[in-house]
Parts: structure tokens; C-alpha cells; sequence
């Protein structure tokens, strides 16, 4: 009995002392087989760079820039976010960099894990980021800030950095895998549309419009004669009325002011 409890005591310290090395040793994301490297970065919400999930990116910068990127997400998904930042050699201080996801509404999401805002010190030749996204609802209540399916935008800065360490190269390694399944979603509900904001450009009016017929075209030559006043709120109209008013006023004001002419008396 002793040697039996010995073994399960022995089995089961070793089952603890495995455990935060199996914790530790969880799979790091990686790019999708025959995925393109996105080599681009947007510098505002309109001109991120679009990119899948899986799709690895790396781009060149500069330290102080915003770099934006944006990607598709499904109901029932989770996101992950990794970065690297490779820093220049010669710095002078700590930086702090950071990432945030956006949803298309330009609401913040929260991380539920992953270093959102490391500090790099100044001997340090990289910083790791990270951030993982609560997992995308089908639906939910207009005053809550739940994330729901549309487009998610990435942005990556430096948050603290020293004066003159801005403008210095850094390499960005970025990645967005996605976990969990789209059609596993528990909730009793679908979005009638996805947020994605609308970024059609309008039509672009010509200066002067084509003639549209033949009776268009005759009446051109119709004389307009009206064509020439000024409109009813010009200052021109209310600069002529203000002279006409202050003729009358000064030719009412002249007649009751002047005096009667006085009689001769004959001698």
C-alpha cells in the first residue's frame, strides 16, 4: 500500500511540475500554407492596408508612425494579434509600444490576453505584442460594445519613447490567426448586416452638363431677362433699398423742417 501511494504521490507532483511547462508551451500562431506576405501599412482608418487572417505581414517604418491594417471576422471566431518590433541599435531610452483592434464602428476592444503595451528597454533589439479579441458575437444590444462580425482594424505605435529616438527604423512582424468555428455560436440571433463603414467614393459631376435634347438645346437661345438681377438676399438689393429710404427720409425731413416765406410789407 505505501509503494502504491509512493507512485501516485510520485505521479501526481509530477503531473503539477508538467503542467505550467505544457501551459508555457502553447502553439504560436503561424502563417497559413502559400499565404502572400502583406509588405504595406495604412496610415489611417481609410487607407488600411486589408489583409486575411493567416496572412503574415512585414513591413518597414518608422518609430512614431501609426500603422493600420484591417481583416474580416465571422461570428463565433476568436482573433489573435502577434507582433515583433525590431528596434534600431542605437537608442537613447525605453519605448513603450502598443497595439489596439478596432471594430468597425471605431469602437475599442478590449484584450482578454497578450502583452498590449510592453516597454522595451534601451539594450533591448526587439519587443513582443500581443493581443487576444473576445470571441465575435452574432448579434448583441445596441448599448453594448460586444464585438460583432464586419471589418476589425489594427493599429500598432509607440505609445513613450524619448524625443530623439523618434524617426528611428524599426521592422514590424505582424500576425492575425483565428480560432473557434463560425457555425458553433450559441446565440439565438444574426446580424442583419455586417459593420463595415461605407467607403464608396461619389460621382464625379462634369463641369459642364451634356445637353440632354434638341428642345434643352432651343431653349438656350430663349432670352432670359431676368438672368441679370441679383438674388433677393443680395447685398446689392439691400444696399439699394437702404439709398432709396435714406432719399426719403432726408426729403420729408427737408420739407418739415423748412420755414414758410415771409411777406414783404409795402411801404
Amino acid at each position: 500500500m505505501r509503494i502504491v501511494s509512493a507512485s501516485v504521490t510520485a505521479l501526481l507532483a509530477a503531473g503539477v511540475a508538467l503542467a505550467p511547462a505544457t501551459a508555457l508551451a502553447a502553439p504560436t500562431p503561424t502563417p497559413s500554407p502559400g499565404a502572400t506576405t502583406v509588405t504595406k501599412a495604412g496610415t489611417t482608418f481609410l487607407s488600411a492596408t486589408p489583409l486575411a487572417a493567416g496572412q503574415p505581414v512585414r513591413v518597414s517604418a518608422s518609430t512614431g508612425e501609426y500603422l493600420y491594417w484591417a481583416f474580416p471576422a465571422d461570428a463565433g471566431e476568436i482573433h489573435e494579434i502577434t507582433a515583433t518590433v525590431a528596434l534600431a541599435q542605437s537608442r537613447s531610452g525605453r519605448s513603450t509600444w502598443t497595439v489596439e483592434v478596432f471594430d468597425g464602428l471605431r469602437r475599442r476592444q478590449a484584450c482578454t490576453a497578450g502583452a498590449q503595451t510592453p516597454t522595451a528597454d534601451a539594450s533591448a533589439r526587439s519587443v513582443a505584442i500581443g493581443c487576444t479579441l473576445r470571441r465575435v458575437r452574432p448579434w448583441a444590444e445596441p448599448w453594448s460594445a460586444d464585438p460583432l462580425p464586419g471589418r476589425y482594424y489594427v493599429r500598432l505605435t509607440v505609445v513613450e519613447v524619448p524625443e530623439p529616438d523618434l524617426g528611428l527604423p524599426i521592422d514590424v512582424d505582424l500576425l492575425v490567426s483565428t480560432t473557434g468555428d463560425a457555425d458553433t455560436s450559441s446565440d439565438d440571433g444574426r446580424l442583419a448586416a455586417a459593420l463595415v463603414p461605407p467607403t464608396n467614393a461619389g460621382a464625379v459631376l462634369d463641369a459642364e452638363p451634356a445637353v440632354a435634347s434638341e428642345a434643352e438645346a432651343d431653349s438656350d437661345w430663349n432670352l432670359d431677362l431676368t438672368g441679370w438681377l441679383p438674388a433677393a438676399g443680395s447685398r446689392w438689393i439691400w444696399t439699394a433699398v437702404g439709398g432709396i429710404l435714406a432719399a426719403v427720409a432726408g426729403v420729408v425731413g427737408f420739407a418739415l423742417t423748412r420755414r414758410p416765406p415771409t411777406g414783404r410789407v409795402r411801404g
